[in-house]
């Protein structure tokens, strides 16, 4: 068994070049930690083959993995163009109407731009290449653009519109089919596309919440409405965790304030306990090459050293013709970082309240490092106890006992946890860590120090309150 484990972790998307239940297979030994379902594209029934081949595969090797719902939103396209493109130069109007096919310089877009947008905004085709103004809006389904600089249109590329307040209008019909479709399903996360604000995020819950779903909540950073300080921060503790989409937010706010929203991002979710994706192009070179950029490498290894939870591929393993490798790189480097270079301390880190709430959780990681703990085993039954760990960012695993598929699979992505579904019971933890000895799965040793982390109520969520170090020999 590899006990050698990330703990930095590595959330995995599927598509084409990874659509068998072998390649699943090949990407979990690979490293990837969880799996992510682009619903931009597919259908329903492949993405029920998808989870049963996912969860055959978790059942084989034995190790829970997470499923990421990815919700569209809305993710706003031009239409079918004659010929699949259209040239534009500087200086042209061009309109954009939601009724028309296209004529000449005016081109059909997939929503109705002239209910939300006003004149004077800025509007980004082909995902920033061609920038363009809002002149006028001739009717209630077309707006009039100056075009900006010379390039050329394709049909379906994608459109931002960085200043465009969409009201809370963020979940499209096509959104509500999937999450619909998703709320029975075995789906650990949604994650929702271009938040503007944490009522997005508590919108979805009531829906979720409204399905019976048990699936936590993952907010896509992407808008120059969301990193606004008072947003950012109310989004993140809507939220049960954060995604930095660098992509669409490179375009909506510039690229140059995408590293410092990283860093913000991070520490946020560090402070309040919340997962942390660092998402787009992490080894985007290892679509057509077999190795990635030094300048890649470098991108994983400041992430893992920042303390983010997850890094994340997508075309890389969705599209790329090196999928596996994509995954077995970023292993690589994650576990060269973490061995060799410290996690960036988060300053301020909690406020007064926060510290004495998880005050058994900081005691925890305090004591392992003393007595040269193996490793804290947490008791949990919603997997808070082992996030709660997990904020501190110890160097040591945190191997994670519950009862409940739902939080072992949830926990899969957490920082430095590797979760186990065991019965609930008074010494889960103890004998959890006597399975580990015995398997000899920290290697061959004659005793293995721990640190339990558990509640004198096995079982009921928010009961921690107890920290034993003992030696399992």
């Amino acid at each position: 068994m590899n006990t050698i484990f990330k703990r930095t972790k590595i959330l995995a998307t599927l598509g084409p070049a990874t659509n068998t239940p072998e390649k699943i297979e090949e990407l979990m030994k690979a490293g990837a930690n969880g799996f992510r379902l682009n619903f931009s594209h597919g259908s329903h029934e492949e993405r029920i083959d998808q989870m049963q081949w996912i969860r055959d595969a978790s059942a084989k090797l034995e190790r829970p993995v997470a499923i990421l719902q990815d919700l569209q939103g809305p993710k706003i396209r031009l239409g079918v163009l004659n010929d699949n493109n259209q040239p534009v130069k500087k200086g042209d109007e061009i309109v954009l109407d939601y009724a028309a096919e296209h004529d000449g310089l005016t081109m059909p877009v997939q929503y109705n731009l002239a209910e939300k947008v006003k004149v004077g905004e800025p509007i980004y085709l082909f995902d920033g290449k061609i920038r363009t103004t809002v002149v006028d809006i001739p009717s209630k389904t077309a707006i009039k653009l100056r075009v900006e600089n010379d390039g050329t249109l394709m049909s379906k590329k994608g459109i931002n519109l960085p200043d465009t307040d969409f009201g809370g209008d963020i979940l499209t019909a096509k959104d509500m089919s999937d999450i619909e479709f998703g709320a029975d399903k075995d789906i650990d996360f949604v994650a929702l596309s271009f938040v503007q604000s944490e009522e997005d995020i508590n919108n979805l819950r009531q829906i979720l919440v409204g399905l019976g779903s048990t699936a936590q909540i993952i907010a896509k950073v992407e808008t120059k409405a969301a990193i606004k300080p008072e947003a950012l921060e109310a989004i993140v503790m809507a939220s049960d965790g954060v995604m930095v989409a660098r992509g669409d937010l490179a375009v909506e706010a510039g690229a140059e304030v995408v590293p410092i929203v990283q860093r913000q991002i991070i520490a946020l979710c560090r402070k309040y306990g919340k997962l942390c994706i660092v998402a787009t192009q992490m080894m985007a070179s290892m679509v057509d090459a077999p190795e990635p950029t030094r300048a890649e490498v470098s991108d994983v290894a400041t992430a893992t050293i920042q303390g983010a939870d997850v890094v994340m591929l997508s075309d890389e393993t969705a599209n790329g013709s090196y999928p596996i490798e994509a995954v077995a790189a970023m292993k690589k480097t994650i576990l060269y970082t973490q061995e060799n270079w410290p996690v960036n301390i988060a300053e301020d880190l909690m406020t007064s309240s926060e510290i004495r709430r998880n005050a058994i959780s900081r005691a925890a990681v305090t004591v392992a490092e003393e007595i040269n703990a193996i490793a804290i085993i947490a008791e949990t039954k919603s997997g808070a106890t082992a996030a709660n760990i997990a904020v501190n960012r110890p160097h040591l695993p945190i191997c994670a006992v519950t009862s409940s598929p739902r939080a072992a699979q949830q926990l899969s992505l957490t920082y430095a946890t590797r979760s186990f579904v065991r019965p609930d019971g008074e010494k889960a933890g103890a004998e959890l860590a006597r399975e580990l000895f015995t398997k000899k799965y920290f290697g061959d040793m004659e005793k293995m120090p721990v640190v339990i982390v558990s509640g004198r109520q096995p079982g009921v969520t928010g009961g921690t309150d107890t920290l034993r170090a003992r030696v399992i020999e």
